[in-house]
């Protein structure tokens, strides 16, 4: 980006060069575009961000025209433009969403509103702040696509200038990129985008790994080079003598990709065979396959490597056919064919169809329009799952996931996660299918609940009335949607099974007092109680009975007649204190709630937090206070109203135990490397047990203890810097 006139301070401002050049991008695409408009949005954003430097010392206007540029490059409208030169001035300056509303319009208000971060809410914790700023995104993005465009638009050039950063920073910004943005691109089919939000992400995440494949890409460039050109002149002269009118282009893989065939293959880089891709180009369906047939009967075909994604498309609109071969010198060659159109959706994805509506906004036209009937269903699930960590935690399982195409019994093709089961098929066809679901049958047999699809396989649902959703269908469902219904459901028995135990237990405690539960409800007898213990409502003081959160006698004591103006104990001490009266046990040092320490809790088995961990309490019933780390999956069955917020004692030293699941390459000495990368961390293994999963990979657990997150986390960047480690994983 070029840099133009001195400010008044002498710092180079963004000059009109970048200014006049997305407005001719602009023109170029969308005839009678408001360019004034643009300008108009522009000078607010300089005026706005007028002093204000990025981290790498260049003015701050340099970024939104930035993100303008890559805008203009995936042709959105002017609204979209506009947005992006004013997308960082509610978060950053004082400007409000009603002026931006006042001097551009709804439509520009909504957008820049849609990618602004709630950075002005105080968060437990930076991922709850992650989580909170994903939920807003979603919603607006679920009502107008052009929000998540801005917000990946803005990620690219982030990703761009990351470097200025601290490191800590740029790992974090990295890895939340990979997980989640980049994902998103791949799913909007902007294959340029998702590339290089991987390659970017990947850079900072594991800089060392990085400059090493580099240089070996480095060292070998000019043979690689060589050989494209070689076999692009065989290719184009095979094609020609078949009478076949196409165009053929080589490259080098993206390095991330490189990355991931060597972790996942468990192999060295001189053993990627297939370095190199070839992409043929013609101009109709038929000529694909006749290509196709050309490239086979030239070269051996390797088995298992063709993938026909023009008869099953992928979920985002990406069709090529796929094939690998042994060429000169038994050289794997990767080959894509495909037209002309699909070579455009590929790159461009949804940016390649649009239609405008009335109103200003922009959707997939068409039959491209079912292609994203994903945005759809995350809206819908954000009505569903209330905490917005475990929403973020759902979007990204489905999001970053390999795939499975199965077939209805009328040949209708639906894609799944891979791992998917028919509980999770039942769940997509609708909620009471879900409920009731009962077994299904798999091409014919019938299988159980937890039975895993392969691709190809055509599923039947079986129902039944009686059937209900089950906790343990938690352990192997794979989609968001299949967890957040099950989820619901085990909730909401939880609350009416409280409920039931609550009413029973009151309704003794009154007998007792020779006063009736429904005479007591009908006279409002039970409202001193319900103002007292803070509850919304008389149910809810019941359940809270159930759950052990309120003492039956102390509700009982107020429906007497006890002082209003000084509760009995029961009600009034806070929930955790009447549970530590209670319940007695060893483990419960190091935990604070609120202004109480060292109180009598137990740690989750499920999670193992360690200090330093978010945490999070649930009071449970005669068993004390249950410390979850947040996020752990069990707690998303529980119900939010036995939520208690807890935090870890500085003052207490504490070692806890941790698992660690480390896949690696199986070959000889690594387990005794791995050993002595926990020793140079000062930690001792109390437990391992390690098994080959497959002639070329293992397994192993290891259980040993740390004296906080910081000490298991230099551990784990240790072990995943390693040569031969495919993934660890905190169990």
């Amino acid at each position: 980006m070029r840099l133009g006139r001195q400010g008044a301070d002498g710092q180079a401002k963004p000059g009109a060069d970048g200014l006049e050049a997305i407005v001719s991008g602009v023109e170029a695409y969308l005839s009678g575009a408001d360019t004034a408009m643009i300008r108009k949005a522009y000078r607010f954003g300089e005026e706005r961000h007028a002093g204000q430097v990025r981290a790498n010392g260049e003015p701050y206007m340099v970024h939104p025209l930035g993100v303008a540029r890559i805008v203009t490059q995936m042709r959105l409208d002017v609204p979209s433009v506009c947005a992006a030169f004013l997308h960082d001035c509610v978060e950053d300056t004082h400007t409000t969403v009603a002026e931006i509303e006042a001097g551009f319009g709804k439509d520009v208000a909504f957008l820049v509103d849609g990618v602004t971060k709630l950075a002005r809410v105080e968060y437990r914790s930076q991922e709850a702040r992650q989580a909170e700023n994903f939920r807003k995104m979603l919603v607006h993005m679920a009502r107008d696509l052009r929000v998540l465009l801005l917000k990946l638009a803005d990620r690219v050039h982030n990703m761009r200038t990351l470097e200025h950063l601290a490191p800590d920073k740029r790992r974090r910004i990295a890895r939340e990129t990979i997980e989640i943005h980049a994902p998103l691109a791949n799913r909007l089919g902007i294959d340029w985008m998702k590339g290089e939000l991987e390659d970017l992400s990947f850079r900072h995440m594991h800089p060392e790994e990085w400059e090493d494949l580099s240089e070996r890409l480095d060292r070998t460039r000019k043979k690689r080079d060589r050989f494209i050109e070689e076999m692009l002149v065989v290719l184009r002269g095979l094609l020609a003598d078949n009478g076949l009118r196409a165009e053929a282009y080589g490259r080098v893989k993206r390095i991330y990709s490189i990355r991931e065939k060597m972790r996942k293959q468990h192999i060295e880089f001189e053993q990627v065979y297939d370095l190199i891709a070839f992409r043929i180009l013609v101009d109709s369906l038929t000529d694909c396959y006749a290509v196709l047939g050309v490239i086979h009967s030239k070269w051996t075909p390797v088995p298992g490597r063709f993938k026909d994604h023009i008869a099953i498309p992928k979920p985002n609109g990406y069709q090529s056919l796929h094939t690998t071969v042994f060429g000169p010198a038994a050289v794997r060659m990767e080959i894509q064919i495909r037209t002309h159109e699909m070579h455009r959706v590929a790159e461009d994805g949804v940016a390649a169809h649009w239609f405008y509506k009335e109103g200003g906004g922009l959707a997939p036209g068409g039959k491209d329009a079912g292609r994203f009937a994903w945005l759809r269903q995350m809206g819908e699930l954000q009505q569903d799952v209330k905490d917005s960590t475990e929403l973020l935690d759902a979007v990204k399982g489905d999001l970053f996931t390999d795939e499975v195409y199965v077939f209805t019994p009328k040949g209708e093709v639906k894609v799944f996660p891979a791992g998917a089961t028919p509980v999770d098929f039942a769940y997509e066809i609708h909620t009471d299918v879900g409920h009731h679901c009962a077994g299904a049958r798999v091409n014919g047999a019938i299988v159980p609940l937890r039975h895993r699809f392969r691709s190809g396989d055509t599923i039947e649902i079986m129902t039944n009335a009686q059937q209900r959703p089950s906790k343990d269908w938690l352990d192997f469902v794979v989609t968001s949607k299949a967890k957040a219904k099950i989820r619901s459901y085990v909730r909401t028995e939880q609350r009416r099974r409280s409920t039931e135990i609550g009413r029973d237990m009151l309704e003794k405690e009154l007998r007792k007092a020779g006063i009736s539960l429904a005479k007591a409800e009908k006279r409002g007898d039970l409202a001193r109680a319900v103002e007292a213990t803070r509850h919304g409502s008389v149910e809810e003081l019941i359940a809270a009975i159930g759950y052990g959160k309120v003492e039956p006698r102390a509700v009982v004591q107020q429906i007497l007649g006890a002082p209003e103006s000084e509760p009995p104990p029961e009600i009034r001490e806070s929930r955790l204190a009447q549970v530590m009266r209670r319940v007695t046990g060893a483990d419960s040092r190091g935990i604070k709630v609120g202004s109480v320490d060292d109180m009598l809790v137990r740690y989750a088995r499920c999670c193992s937090p360690v200090p330093g961990d978010e945490i999070v309490g649930f009071v449970t019933r005669g068993r004390g206070l249950a410390v979850h780390r947040r996020g752990c999956t069990r707690t998303l069955e529980l119900d939010p109203e036995r939520r208690v917020d807890v935090t870890w004692d500085v003052k207490t030293r504490m070692d806890r135990p941790v698992t660690l699941r480390v896949v690696t390459a199986h070959r000889p000495g690594i387990l005794a490397t791995l050993s002595r990368v926990f020793s140079d961390h000062g930690i001792n293994i109390t437990q391992v047990n390690a098994r080959a999963t497959s002639d070329d990979e293992a397994t192993n657990i290891f259980t040993f203890n740390v004296g906080g997150v910081e000490q298991l986390n230099g551990v784990v960047r240790s072990i995943e810097q390693m040569d031969g480690v495919t993934s660890v994983t905190r169990l």
